[in-house]
């Protein structure tokens, strides 16, 4: 697919981060682009800057995202390209005893459902509706409707202490990468998903530097943090590469997460 003025485009957190890194480099190629996200703050000022529209969408609810969406291609018209890059975590481990007091806890389960919601269910139903809308799109010369790209984790992978939650979202975002491509291939859809490292977002610019250092130290080469533009490029090739469908890609320095 050529990223141009004709293509419209979706990228879910765009307000920073992997998204506005995306969502301003789709926007250099002169694509329409929509930002959903809750920071309204920022989402407008990336959409004025970028020239795009923001869209104040929870992904964990329906109605915001079929509202998103509805203001998104009144906009710009049917999107062709959907990034998504809405997610969250935390990290508690799974049962654990308190040092100084001997007081057993577990996992609140609210707090798991709510991470798995975000970052599974929420990136599912945009899947969804966003491919439901590109069927209604002619094909390209091509024969391709639209592409979709997804952001899981290396913790999909090799999860830390504490990611029981997080690993098992992003675990099943790139679990469900294949199938959705499959399900899509006779409409000319493609569907790959990125498994960021560690990489320089607004998650870590709250770290003291000495944490920061020692993350980046952990990178086999090079040994830095990734940088958001990074994702963007990457997610710019599954884009723009019709044959590249139903892969999950490491982006991460070689690294393997270590337990803890």
């Amino acid at each position: 697919m050529q990223l141009d003025a004709t293509i419209a485009a979706v990228v879910t957190g765009g307000a920073s981060g992997l998204g506005a890194a995306t969502a301003r480099r789709l926007a250099s190629h002169g694509v329409k682009v929509a930002l959903f996200d809750l920071n309204e703050a920022a989402g407008e000022a990336l959409a004025r800057e970028i020239g795009g529209l923001f869209c104040a969408v929870d992904v964990t609810n329906e109605a915001s995202v079929d509202a998103g969406f509805a203001k998104a291609r009144a906009a710009h018209g049917q999107e062709r390209v959907l990034v998504n890059c809405a997610g969250t975590g935390n990290a508690v481990k799974t049962a654990s005893r308190d040092k100084a007091t001997g007081e057993i806890k577990h996992f609140p389960l609210a707090n798991f459902d709510r991470i798995i919601q975000i970052n599974l269910v929420g990136t599912f139903r945009c899947i969804a509706k966003s491919a439901a809308g590109m069927l209604t799109l002619e094909p390209l010369v091509d024969g391709e409707r639209g592409a979709i790209v997804n952001t899981a984790s290396v913790a999909a992978v090799d999860g830390q202490m504490g990611q029981a939650s997080y690993s098992a979202s992003k675990a099943g975002v790139a679990g469900m990468t294949l199938p959705i491509a499959r399900d899509l291939m006779g409409e000319g859809i493609r569907v790959n998903t990125i498994l960021p490292g560690i990489f320089d977002t607004p998650l870590l610019q709250g770290a003291p530097d000495n944490v920061k250092a020692a993350l980046a130290a952990s990178v086999p080469f090079p040994k830095r943090l990734g940088n958001p533009a990074e994702y963007a490029h990457l997610a710019e090739t599954m884009i723009t590469n019709g044959y590249f469908n139903g892969e999950c890609v490491r982006l991460d320095g070689a690294i393997r997460m270590a337990p803890r």
